[in-house]
């Protein structure tokens, strides 16, 4: 259904004033309707949400332009409101303003200036609609809807992030490779009072030691070489919003001091630079190592690792999710079909559970790009276990069905041992290329080198 065009009222008991103010709101293309008693015109106020503008007169029987105002407002009525008082009736205009009015004009009406502001209040009602509309989006692609999980697991995930979020407190965020720290974040951000500022994010493990500084802090014009502008630092640019800081355990120490200076002080200096600057941001952090085992080895500071922990937030692997697998699965796969324009496809019994049994050492990443996969080489349909990438395909059994993540009899294998099988699986079937084993797994690239160098010194790999 087509939306409806606005409409502006124009509400005065003198014949020719109120016709003439409409004959020149109607020449510059608005739909107008007019009225010489304010109650009748609150009446369709109330019952027409098209319309947008109201022109009022001041001095009316009955009920006079303040009363209206005041009603209108009092109703919580949504309408742009220009008060016409006459000339030297200031004291009455600034009322009006106090009441609810959002401009006004003096008798005689300069008709030319009538327009203008008509125009005036129907954009600023547009751009403020788009607006709540833009944060309605958000609030669907960032916000708590957008983390798709059905398990337990999940459901605590939730409670814990809706007691979080409106607080000030610094957050923690703990999980795995490709669990969606970031999608937390951001949900924590559109539910909080900070909501309608700026959400910043920045991979302190892929920005260079010498960069981050400055990508953090900002620095001064010639403050180094190269440095030909001065550049405004996240924490700046984060002021009264959120600052988001994954793989917080990459940062190297010298950093790791600055910004513990910074969450005390709540004041930075830009590099090269001799001002204090007052920054206001909720700090987000999240890693994918055990910072307690950091510290314990002298990799990160303690200081620090207290002052980020305040509250901690663990995201669960996909493998302890149990029933999100499926429910994940199916919505990639609906997203990619459109987005890709491809035709409707669905997965079969075995496909479904192939995807359940497989450990996922990449997790929810992993499984999207799995999926997205499919849906690009797939031409439609039904989605079949032959459909599905070798890594996944293979941990079936040879009938078909598929194979159980521990044995059936015997020592069960440890979470970590499942992860290590599948990683170096992945890299033994691309033929020791790493770069397209992270990206089979849904890891990051340091990611799987560290976890290589673990296994190396345990003795289960060899260059």
């Amino acid at each position: 259904m087509a939306e409806q065009q606005p409409q502006v009222i124009v509400v005065d008991d003198e014949t020719g004033s109120r016709e003439s103010m409409a004959i020149a709101l109607e020449k510059a293309g608005f739909v107008v309707r007019t009225f010489d008693d304010a109650r009748l015109a609150l009446e369709l106020l109330a019952e027409t949400p098209s319309v947008r503008v109201v022109v009022s007169d001041l001095r009316m029987p009955d009920m006079d332009g303040l009363a209206f105002i005041k009603e209108v407002r009092d109703r919580g009525l949504d309408v742009g409101i220009i008060l016409v008082t006459a000339y030297g009736s200031v004291e009455s205009a600034v009322e009006a303003m106090r009441l609810g009015a959002d401009d006004y004009l003096t008798k005689p009406v300069d008709l030319y200036e009538l327009r203008k502001r008509v125009e005036n209040q129907l954009e600023k009602r547009r751009l403020r609609d788009e607006v709540s509309e833009l944060r309605q989006r958000l609030d669907k692609r960032y916000g708590f809807e957008s983390i798709i999980g059905r398990s337990a697991a999940m459901e605590h995930l939730f409670e814990q992030m809706k007691l979080v979020a409106p607080t000030r407190s610094s957050v923690l965020i703990v999980g795995e490779s490709g669990t969606g720290k970031e999608l937390v974040a951001n949900a924590l951000h559109q539910a909080s009072p900070r909501a309608g500022e700026r959400f910043l994010a920045i991979n302190c493990g892929a920005i260079p030691n010498d960069i981050l500084e400055s990508e953090l802090f900002g620095h001064e014009r010639g403050s180094f070489t190269g440095a030909v502008a001065r550049k405004i630092g996240k924490f700046e640019l984060a002021h009264k919003g959120t600052l988001f800081l994954d793989e917080i355990s990459e940062l190297y120490p010298e950093l790791q001091v600055k910004l513990l200076r910074v969450l005390e002080e709540r004041q930075v200096m830009r590099v090269g630079g001799s001002e204090l600057i007052d920054v206001d941001f909720r700090l987000i952090a999240a890693t994918n190592r055990d910072l307690e085992k950091e510290v314990e080895k002298g990799r990160f500071r303690e200081d620090l690792y207290y002052r980020l922990k305040v509250v901690t937030l663990e995201i669960p692997p996909l493998r302890e999710r149990e029933g999100d697998v499926a429910l994940l699965a199916e919505h990639f796969l609906k997203v990619f079909c459109a987005e890709h324009g491809k035709p409707e496809m669905r997965f079969t019994p075995r496909a479904l559970d192939a995807l359940v049994s497989f450990p996922w050492p990449g997790n929810v990443r992993q499984l999207k790009n799995v999926v997205e996969s499919v849906v690009i080489f797939h031409p439609g349909g039904d989605v079949d276990l032959e459909t599905l990438p070798p890594e996944v395909r293979e941990s079936t059994a040879a009938t078909g069905a598929p194979g159980p993540i521990q044995p059936r009899f015997g020592r069960a294998r440890s979470m970590d041992e499942i992860e290590r099988q599948a990683i170096l699986e992945t890299l033994e079937r691309t033929g020791g290329h790493r770069a397209e084993a992270a990206r089979l797994l849904g890891i990051g690239l340091r990611t799987l080198q560290r976890k290589l160098k673990d296994y190396r010194d345990q003795g289960f790999y060899k260059d």
